[in-house]
């Protein structure tokens, strides 16, 4: 029986990665010697791994920016505009794609979230005119260096369908097309590897989604033709996040030697996947929960092996993680500040890998002391006094459908705005955050350290503060936002000032290529002790006679972008946490802050993947933002904002939040987007970004009014606001007052043709 993750967290225990990335960017050190740093930290994952006893180890899920990035390389999908050449693709064109070309005005490729995560990869461009042609070299140095250590390798492939899935179809393709082409070069790849290797994973999680005749048949051909290609090799069929259920049948039908399916994500699926197994295949049980942090029950994930075993023998099973722990932080014994009770609760990347050999080992007849160890922390997790507050409990209960409605329609409430802040046609404002500067970083980790005295950080923020308000009046934005330089996250920020969550030190994750995200992790039940930005949006309204934004982060959001307790429904976690942004609503209005914007980036990336779980989702997720916007007069504008979503899917949710103005991610896309609000005819006002912020590319004037003349045609000009596609807190100020500079000539450029 072996033992696999199907694969690691990249950035490193101290974010490594990250910081190699960003010197090389910065031209602080050369290519080399970020290769080098990657190779040492790539060797010391597989280290960990063989040390916790796993039999397999992950190759292809290390990866410097993005693996459905890697993925294109590798199939030579480099769109022409990146320049394509017969040989390999060298890392300045890598970083070209992902980031976009500053100096010669090239604009990054998309980026979008990997299914239902908080992962963003970047989202492969099929042409009529794209040639695949296969080369697994880099690949294939992995494996060796994975041999020469006295391991087994296990190459992790995005598998061919999912890539054709996930891929943007460009110039009139149709994207079946290349079923013959992907096909012919995943088979040299796989060709490649197998001699050097026992087995071969290969992704496919989009056998967890619906899908159509058209891919069914592409599963049909393409692993047709793979059969015989891994020869002493075998071919592992890695699904997850979520059942297969009606795409059962065709997994089980692919010639592949084993598959994977995901037990945490899918729990029900365990007993029809044995029923339809045939004799001759592997079956790898994924168990351990890749995606969250607690610690998995081994009792219950050993019964899952015993009950497989009753009908697969031990050698053709495997114990695994649910998915990659690329979405799981890197390893707890890091955290030396977390609450020791709360602490021995959970499990990052590294206990994980423990868990796993540890079911290995149960199943084998050998329990290991884990497991005692393991079940007095699930006994002591029930019984802790922060998990449960009746007072939250019974509130939450109370909620009436009457909570969830605005007094008036919203044409109504449109006619009250507009002439209360009497803006101008195509109004301009940011997202929320503006740069976060090396001053405001330290100001914030000498308060966190002791070193500066409350009133001198509040001082220094507030300085911050005005020196960013100041910048919006010179550049003449007319809806303005504090900058929020105290936040340290849109999502920890306010965990840190609610019950019921914790945070870690090092619990990092990434986002997208050197982004990282530290979740923070709610345990008990949600509420808000105080008040949590009023005094910070006080301020920034009292420096200027223009509306100020008060920014809050969504209960979604909130929700999503959080490591969440696995002991109450998502449901009723986020209806708690939309309590309490209700109570911050509430008092922003009282406090004279006639603009709020919660925001739900998440909205959509929460989702569950099939359509029959939907609904349901979008019922409860609307509700809960309806529930903490929905207390305001009339008079007062609730904004919100949402990115990287496909929206075409989710535009009656969209409509049913009732926001008097809502801002997209929409640049990348060069307004595409935009077609789902024109089919809908979304009835609030709109804004779309016009540039790109995670690119440090500063986008021109007439670039900026191209796309708005695109948005024209679907938005109507009383309704269409002028931002960009998200915060601006990763970007330096020289690249950012250059972008919003332009920015706004071109809003002022349009009005004055449409005045």
């Amino acid at each position: 029986m072996n033992a696999h993750a199907l694969g690691f967290p990249r950035v490193g225990i101290n974010r490594e990665l990250k910081w190699a990335l960003e010197r090389h960017w910065r031209g602080e050190i050369p290519e080399t010697e970020l290769v080098a740093e990657a190779d040492a930290l790539k060797r010391r994952h597989w280290r960990i791994q063989a040390n916790a006893g796993l039999d397999l180890l992950p190759v292809g899920d290390f990866s410097l920016y993005d693996h459905v990035l890697d993925t294109m390389v590798m199939l030579g999908a480099v769109p022409a505009r990146f320049g394509r050449s017969s040989g390999p693709t060298d890392l300045k064109t890598y970083f070209r794609m992902a980031r976009g070309d500053a100096e010669q005005g090239v604009p990054a490729m998309e980026m979008t979230k990997w299914f239902d995560s908080n992962y963003h990869y970047i989202v492969p461009e099929l042409a009529p005119d794209t040639r695949l042609a296969g080369d697994g070299s880099r690949l294939l140095a992995d494996i060796l260096a994975v041999k020469e250590l006295g391991h087994a390798a296990k190459p992790v492939l995005v598998g061919p369908v999912t890539f054709l899935l996930l891929a943007k179809e460009v110039d009139g393709c149709n994207r079946w097309d290349h079923v013959d082409a992907i096909a012919q070069a995943y088979k040299g790849i796989i060709a490649e590897l197998a001699p050097h290797c026992p087995w071969i994973q290969v992704d496919e999680p989009v056998l967890c989604s619906d899908l159509g005749p058209e891919a069914e048949k592409a599963f049909r051909t393409i692993y047709a033709r793979l059969a015989d290609a891994a020869s002493c090799s075998r071919l592992l069929l890695a699904t997850y996040f979520g059942e297969l259920g009606d795409n059962l049948d065709l997994a089980l039908s692919l010639p592949v030697d084993g598959l994977h399916v995901d037990l945490v994500r899918g729990p029900g699926q365990l007993n029809a996947v044995l029923a339809g197994l045939p004799a001759d295949r592997t079956l790898s049980l994924g168990l351990v929960d890749g995606r969250n942090i607690w610690k998995t029950d081994l009792g219950t994930a050993l019964r899952k092996v015993s009950r497989a075993a009753c009908t697969v023998k031990a050698d053709r099973l495997m114990v695994a993680s649910s998915c990659s722990l690329l979405h799981s932080p890197v390893d707890l014994t890091a955290e030396k500040q977390l609450d020791p009770e709360l602490k021995q609760w959970m499990a990052f990347a590294v206990q994980k890998c423990a868990e796993i050999a540890a079911v290995k080992q149960a199943a084998a007849g050998r329990k290991p002391r884990l497991f005692e160890e393991n079940k007095a922390s699930l006994l002591a997790r029930g019984a802790h006094r922060g998990v449960v507050d009746r007072k939250i409990r019974d509130r939450a209960g109370a909620v009436t459908p009457g909570m969830l409605e605005r007094a008036s329609a919203s044409a109504e409430r449109s006619a009250i705005q507009k002439e209360r802040f009497a803006l101008p046609l195509f109004p301009t404002t940011t997202i929320g955050s503006y740069p976060q500067t090396a001053e405001i970083r330290r100001d914030r980790l000498r308060f966190r350290k002791g070193e500066l005295a409350e009133a001198d950080y509040a001082a220094a923020m507030r300085g911050h503060i005005a020196e960013t308000v100041a910048r919006q009046e010179e550049l003449g934005l007319d809806v303005l936002v504090h900058g929020e330089p105290e936040r340290n996250d849109m999502v920890e920020y306010f965990g840190q000032q609610l019950n019921g969550f914790c945070f870690t030190e090092n619990g990092w994750v990434q986002s997208y290529g050197s982004r990282c995200v530290k979740p923070p992790v709610i345990y008990g039940d949600v509420s808000r002790p105080a008040p949590m930005t009023v005094d910070w949006a006080l301020y920034a309204q009292s420096l200027t006679d223009k509306p100020m934004k008060g920014m809050l982060t969504g209960p979604v959001t909130i929700l999503c972008w959080s490591f969440v307790r696995n002991d109450l429904s998502r449901e009723e976690v986020c209806r708690q946490i939309a309590l309490a942004v209700r109570d911050e609503v509430l008092d922003l209005e009282a406090a004279g802050i006639s603009m709020i914007q919660i925001d739900e980036a998440a909205l959509r990336e929460g989702m569950p993947i099939r359509k029959a779980l939907q609904d349901d989702y979008l019922r409860w997720a609307v509700d809960c933002f309806r529930l903490a916007s929905a207390g305001v007069r009339d008079e007062t504008q609730i904004h919100s904002h949402m990115c990287y979503s496909e929206f075409n899917v989710i535009m009656p949710a969209i409509a049913r939040m009732d926001a008097d103005v809502i801002s997209i991610e929409a640049s990348r896309s060069r307004m595409d987007l935009l077609d789902a609000f024109s089919a809908y005819d979304y009835p609030a006002d709109i804004g779309p970004g016009v540039y790109d912020i995670h690119s440090p590319r500063v986008p021109d004037e007439d670039e900026i009014c191209e796309l708005l003349e695109k948005a024209l045609a679907v938005i109507p000009a009383n309704r269409l606001w002028v931002n960009p596609d998200c915060g601006l807190k990763t970007r330096a100020w020289p690249e950012t007052l250059a972008s919003l500079d332009n920015m706004v000539r071109a809003a002022k450029r349009l009005r004055a043709n449409h005045e």
